[in-house]
């Protein structure tokens, strides 16, 4: 017999991003694409991102000359956009295959990071989730 145990401290909800929206020490960091990020591009009901998301689409935390590993100035550009190891971080894109490298790139630097596993094929199709454009 094996005992499993699901440590869902390392998750974010619908219900936690939506207490977190007001709180300055959380950020959203989106790892879709401008597009999606923007609206412009969609995959669900509803287009944009979570209020007050930082976007940095997955790939440019890789570094493309070292076999796509993680880039070696990556704390330097996130800081640049407020995604720093002193905030509580929340990572996301689509369906969260992408966001899985960039939870992965906050863990390496010692960031206190949270997935949101339904990211936003469960936030865009829902009617009453805050947008922006």
């Amino acid at each position: 017999r094996v005992d499993l145990k699901i440590d869902n401290s390392v998750i974010a909800s619908k219900e936690f991003i939506m207490d977190s929206l007001e709180d300055p020490n959380t950020v959203i960091w989106d790892a879709r694409s401008a597009d999606e990020y923007q609206g412009e591009k969609r995959f669900s009901q509803r287009g944009g991102h979570i209020p007050g998301a930082v976007n940095l689409e997955w790939t440019l935390a890789m570094d493309h000359d070292r076999n796509l590993r993680i880039r070696s100035d990556i704390a330097g550009v996130l800081e640049q956009l407020g995604i720093t190891p002193d905030k509580k971080v929340i990572t996301h894109c689509q369906s969260h295959h992408r966001s899985g490298f960039t939870y992965l790139v906050g863990k390496s630097l010692g960031f206190s990071i949270r997935a949101y596993d339904g990211s936003w094929s469960e936030w865009g199709n829902l009617p009453d989730t805050p947008i922006e454009t």
